[in-house]
């Protein structure tokens, strides 16, 4: 359970600086398209389908594609978003 939690947390942190990438001038083209696909595959139908299912997917898989597709983007804007976060 702490695992998970850990992974939710880095999952936040992952989805702010999504947040600001998405937001940052120099964004790769590939940023929105992404951010899009993700969205929609956290909405999925199949989630409302198989209830089990949704809730594992939503639980590990969402914040690791997340924390891929942050890792992703460049250097420049992961730190940029790091220092004005603090």
């Amino acid at each position: 359970m702490i695992r998970l939690l850990r992974l939710w947390r880095l999952g936040a942190a992952d989805l702010r600086v999504l947040w600001f990438a998405l937001r940052h001038p120099q964004r790769p083209i590939w940023l929105w398209p992404a951010a899009i696909v993700l969205a929609l595959y956290a909405l999925e139908p199949l989630n409302f389908a198989i209830p089990a299912l949704g809730v594992v997917d939503d639980l590990v898989l969402l914040p690791l594609v997340l924390h891929v597709l942050v890792g992703f983007l460049p250097l420049g804007i992961r730190v940029e978003s790091a220092v004005r976060r603090g």
